[in-house]
């Protein structure tokens, strides 16, 4: 997993220090922009002869100019890091001048050497610092900014390095044998110049998107105590003021890295409360309605959207995650009560389903046999009722017992099939004589005499009683079309008593004359309307007098009919 730029500018160097000579190349990463502090390298590359320098001494990072001091460090590396050569081989110095041996400690502070306060937390009168061998040579990074740093700083005969903190000049380490007071300080002022550049960078990275909170308090925490009392030469002062405006702009990210964090805890909890109000919606579903199969693969889902939310998703307050799991829980056990129950009720169901099926099987299997064709055939019909209102087995049990039932019935309507065959072939003959009989009676129609046709008819009837019958499949088609001659003549009969009805014709003598009279009124009341110049009465009068006509003549060409 790739570093966030805030993790790496976090990173805190080790205060133990060692020669600069022996800083690796991957003090520089470039992926990340930000410049890393020296790793310690191996004790056993540095010669018996060079005196480890005191914890007060810090070793040196890699310059702002990231390609240059790349550079170096790789020349310098390939010169010093091999343990078989000692450091005083990689020194750039002179091979006349050999490597510095171990100086004795800092005498007491003088004027041009004050004495270093103890280091917070450690006993007075600890170890005093101790030499440090002599660098190898890195490139300048800014010379004006270098000799800006320079200012604050001095070398004493010893070669103690001082910088001027405010009103204090203390000690930040020892580069005893110096070439020059530059190159004894060159260490700290790079030291110096790296904390500036980590500032920048940490300035810089709390704009990234990628911040976290942890993050930002991990980076602001090591820097700030890097920035409190550094081994290093330059204007402190402006060091810690640069410090102090990349603390309140961290404030201020902090207080809206909060706000942000805030809004996706609340989003969370409206997450997760929805997940439970899904599964209590499930656990409220009516049993009997309930499709079991997908609410549990639905249940088991939600269950899956919790656990991946607590492993991967926001934290939420401890109290109302406690709250929600306690209903989500509440919910899925419902779930689990309700479908047992509906199982067990179900289970028991089907029992007395399969008990009341399995005694309708048994009847049914005693009637196949049966030769009682209407009777029996009833009988299956009273069956399948009670088979339907019995309800369901399971589904193994259910579909075995319609076997069976079905079997039965099957073989008593096969048998009776086959024997009405038999009759079918028997009534082949019958039906020939009655659709002979049936063409003689349709020849009847239309009637022109009644008389003559009811005779007829009774002769044709006779002669299709004593035909015997016909098969089933025919049965309905040939008795249907003779019953329809038969009421054709019916009919032909009630028509002529309806004409000839005296009662009839005298009901329709008297309202034609209470018409007659209605009609002459009507004529009456057009004429004085006409004079009266009415033309809108006029219109009406004559729309009623057009029907009373009407009804008039329908009138009398009924009584007409009568009197035929």
């Amino acid at each position: 997993m790739s570093k966030s730029p805030v993790t790496a500018v976090s990173e805190s160097t080790d205060e133990a220090v060692v020669e600069p000579a022996a800083v690796p190349d991957e003090a520089v990463v470039p992926d990340e922009a930000v410049v890393e502090s020296v790793a310690a390298p191996d004790e056993s590359a540095v010669s018996d002869e060079v005196a480890v320098p005191d914890e007060t001494v810090v070793e040196p990072v890699a310059a702002p100019d990231e390609a240059a001091v790349g550079e170096a460090l790789e020349a310098t590396a390939d010169e010093v890091a091999s343990p078989e050569k000692p450091a005083a081989e990689a020194d750039p110095a002179p091979k006349a001048d050999p490597a510095p041996k171990a100086s004795p400690a800092p005498k007491a502070a003088s004027k041009e050497s004050p004495k270093k306060p103890a280091k917070p937390g450690a006993p007075k009168g600890g170890p005093k610092p101790r030499p440090m061998a002599r660098p190898a040579a890195l490139p300048p990074i800014d010379p004006a900014a270098v000799a800006a740093a320079e200012t604050f700083g001095s070398v004493d005969e010893e070669g103690n390095v001082f910088v001027q903190d405010g009103e204090t000049k203390r000690q930040v380490g020892q580069y005893p044998n110096a070439p020059s007071p530059s190159d004894a300080m060159s260490v700290y002022v790079r030291r110096y110049l790296d904390l500036g550049a980590k500032i920048e960078r940490f300035t810089a990275t709390l704009d990234s998107p990628e911040l976290t909170v942890r993050e930002l308090d991990q980076a602001l925490s090591v820097l700030t105590k890097e920035t409190e009392d550094p081994a290093a030469v330059g204007d402190l002062a402006d060091l810690r003021a640069r410090m102090e405006k990349a603390t309140e702009a961290a404030k201020a990210k902090r207080g809206d890295l909060d706000k942000q964090r805030e809004a996706a805890r609340a989003e969370a909890l409206v997450q997760r409360t929805a997940l439970v109000e899904k599964a209590e919606g499930i656990a409220a579903t009516d049993p009997s309605k309930m499709m079991w199969r997908p609410a549990g693969d639905e249940l088991r889902g939600l269950l899956d959207q919790w656990k991946e939310a607590q492993r991967n998703g926001i934290r939420i307050d401890r109290a109302s995650e406690d709250a929600l799991w306690k209903r989500f829980s509440a919910a899925r056990t419902s779930f689990d009560k309700d479908r047992r129950s509906y199982f067990s009720a179900l289970d028991s169901k089907n029992a007395e389903a399969k008990a009341a099926k399995e005694a309708l099987v048994a009847e049914a299997e005693k009637l196949s046999s049966s030769t009682e064709w209407g009777e029996t055939a009833r009988a299956y019909r009273d069956l399948m009722t009670k088979w339907k209102a019995a309800g369901r087995a399971s589904r193994k049990d259910d579909d075995a017992l319609w076997a069976k039932f079905r079997a039965a019935q099957d073989s008593f309507f096969n048998a009776r099939d086959a024997k009405n065959a038999e009759i079918d072939t028997e009534y082949g003959e019958n039906l020939k004589v009655k659709e002979a009989l049936l063409k003689e009676a349709q020849a009847l129609l239309p009637i022109t005499d009644l008389a003559a046709a009811k005779n007829h008819l009774r002769g044709i009837q006779d002669r299709w009683e004593k035909a015997g019958r016909v098969p089933r499949g025919d049965m309905q088609r040939v008795e249907g079309k003779m019953r329809d001659v038969e009421q054709a003549i019916k009919d032909a009969e009630q028509k002529k008593w309806s004409r000839t009805d005296p009662e009839k014709r005298a009901r329709a003598e008297g309202a034609a004359a209470q018409l007659m009279d209605t009609i002459d009124g009507l004529e009456a009341d057009i004429a004085k309307a006409k004079a009266a110049k009415n033309t809108k009465k006029v219109k009406d009068l004559e729309a009623s007098l057009a029907a009373r006509k009407l009804w008039l003549e329908q009138i009398m060409r009924a009584a007409e009919d009568s009197r035929d």
